[in-house]
């Protein structure tokens, strides 16, 4: 995971080492990186949706989420970027509430240190990972699975326009 050992644990709240304890005696079970992430949708009614945690940004406690820029949760989430997460571990029984902002950083980004941040991220991901930004749109059914197995993503290229970093900055700890 990005940003352990023991440079991280120093900076961390304790929160954190509470969270890392409940990954790593979780981390036999491969549900235990997915968590729920709560956004404001449209109307003022509640988004849920799971995703996967990919580590935490260094030197902070800082969730990192990569998804699809053209998923619903991005418009959700520039128009209300608080959102929080449900994270429960089924063998610990522990749960985690995280609510915090959001960042979006997708290819547009102007600051060139977040930038750098989605190409590490996306550097980060397996092969098979970064080819789902290659399919259709989120939440359309794939007409053809060929068309997801035959596509061709070059390993040393940087991120496609579709993939997007999500950070979230930890505000409240339940």
């Amino acid at each position: 995971m990005a940003g352990g050992g023991a440079a991280a644990s120093a900076l961390s709240t304790p929160w954190r080492s509470l969270l890392q304890r409940a990954l790593d005696g979780n981390a036999h079970l491969k549900h235990s990186t997915f968590f729920q992430l709560a956004t404001v949708g449209g109307g003022g009614r509640p988004a849920n949706r799971t995703v996967v945690f990919r580590g935490f940004q260094e030197q902070s406690d800082k969730i990192q989420i990569n998804t699809d820029a053209r998923s619903n949760k991005i418009g959700e989430i520039r128009n209300c970027s608080f959102g929080e997460i449900c994270w429960y571990f089924t063998d610990t029984w522990e749960q985690f509430r995280i609510s915090g902002f959001i960042d979006v950083i997708d290819g547009s980004n102007p600051e060139p240190v977040k930038l750098q941040l989605r190409e590490r991220a996306w550097f980060g991901s397996s092969v098979k990972s970064r080819l789902q930004y290659l399919g259709p749109c989120p939440g359309l059914p794939i007409p053809d699975d060929d068309l997801i197995k035959d596509a061709h993503l070059d390993p040393s290229a940087g991120p496609v326009d579709a993939f997007c970093l999500l950070v979230l900055d930890p505000e409240k700890v339940y």
